[in-house]
């Protein structure tokens, strides 16, 4: 590997930070618009709704969600990772195995001790938790399985995906509740400007999709009431949106410092180009109506970029189908950027992957980049008069896109934004 160009990070005499690019080299998608990255596109770019009733969920308030569809852990796994995996360990798997692949790169030949892995996530192992609960219940504390604790550890799909991968650098996992897998890719980030690894496994995976989880979230108002309807229930920024659905998935970039991607002839995606963070310090589950946390940070992220607002071309909108969430983004877009960014949610498609969203969105921006296309935002039929942006209906628009952010925020006034440039 080509020696570390470290001059790129150092501090000038103004004391200001010139941009590190860190170059996306690897995608790995599994979330219920498909299995893999061309699946993911066809079916964001097509406006389509994954969301459809959920069995599983029995006949309560809660029937519907996002599933991954035609997910079979046992074959793409083997049944000797399968058995003993929760399924959001099985889905970053998977996700984090298409990426190394899709970034040309030889888990048999590389450097382990160089390659970190940083994974969100924000709720672990509901099913299984709430499977051995039953069976505690039933049957007693002997019949309660002794792989309980690591399959429902947070801890464990960073864990896991390291032993798969033989990745034994620097492993961590982000818990920032929906901002968690946009917090990975920015740790990433700096794990490569420090120089503590050569190559991170960045994401993030979330399968929640639990009786007592969905309960929860119906309960606190956060659900789409519209259970009878799954395909127009999610409808980020429309005028009579009502919540969003529950969704599961996983997404993984491949991230290496440029010159080294470039040093070894890997194709470069896009490059992540700045990162910021901030918190509301407001409420618990409510965005703060002002903005002034969201600003903060995308404002940070650009600063990072060393780009202006005007620089942008596309963003990537947190965008649940919540009445104030998609409010307050838009009045923040609108004030910062105006109408020159086109904007889009892939919730409307998605359904909102809680933990996992903020890296599949990642992802999405990252090929919204590279293709010059930007998804049309699902369910968009009435314009709400708050929303004063340019967000994408009806069918994809081809735009060319040097430059675009990914939004991502969460319970407890979590927010995180990328910025994402051209290779």
């Amino acid at each position: 590997m080509a020696a570390p160009d470290k001059a790129r990070a150092r501090t000038d005499t103004r004391g200001h930070t010139p941009r590190f690019d860190v170059a996306v080299t690897g995608l790995g998608l599994i979330t219920p618009a498909g299995i893999g990255v061309e699946a993911n596109w066809e079916r964001v770019c097509s406006g389509v709704s994954a969301a459809a009733a959920d069995p599983t969920l029995g006949s309560g308030p809660v029937r519907i969600s996002c599933r991954v569809p035609g997910f079979d852990p046992m074959e793409l796994l083997g049944r000797e990772n399968a058995w003993r995996l929760d399924r959001f360990v099985q889905l970053a798997m998977v996700a984090a195995r298409q990426a190394v692949d899709d970034a040309g790169l030889d888990r048999g030949t590389w450097d382990g001790a160089r390659v970190g892995v940083v994974l969100g996530n924000s709720l672990g192992g509901t099913g299984t938790f709430e499977q051995q609960h039953r069976r505690l219940v039933d049957h007693g504390p002997q019949r309660v399985s002794p792989l309980l604790i690591p399959m429902s550890m947070m801890n464990m799909v960073s864990g896991y995906v390291a032993i798969d991968l033989g990745a034994r650098g620097p492993n961590l996992v982000t818990a920032t509740a929906c901002a968690s897998g946009a917090t990975a890719i920015g740790i990433a980030r700096e794990l490569l400007r420090s120089h503590a690894c050569d190559i991170v496994i960045a994401g993030a995976s979330e399968s929640a999709l639990s009786p007592t989880v969905m309960a929860g979230l119906n309960q606190m108002g956060a659900l789409s009431g519209r259970q009878d309807d799954p395909l127009r229930a999610s409808r980020p920024f429309d005028a009579d949106r009502d919540g969003f659905v529950a969704a599961e998935g996983a997404g993984v970039l491949v991230l290496e410092r440029v010159a080294d991607a470039r040093a070894r002839g890997a194709r470069i995606r896009a490059n992540i180009s700045g990162y910021g963070s901030s918190a509301d310090a407001y409420h618990a589950t409510a965005p703060d109506p002002s903005g002034v946390g969201v600003t903060q940070a995308v404002n940070a992220a650009l600063d990072d970029a060393d780009l202006g607002a005007s620089d942008v071309a596309h963003i990537n909108a947190h965008g649940t189908s919540t009445k104030l969430n998609d409010e307050t983004e838009a009045k923040v877009v609108h004030r910062l950027f105006g109408e020159n960014p086109a904007v889009t949610s892939t919730k409307g498609v998605t359904g909102h992957t809680l933990g996992a969203a903020g890296a599949i969105e990642a992802a999405y921006t990252v090929l919204a980049v590279e293709r010059g296309t930007v998804p049309p935002t699902a369910n968009l039929t009435k314009a709400d008069d708050v929303v004063r942006i340019d967000v994408v209906r009806d069918q994809a628009r081809t735009r060319r896109i040097e430059v675009a952010t990914s939004n991502s925020f969460g319970f407890g006034g979590h927010n995180a934004v990328l910025v994402v440039t051209a290779a």
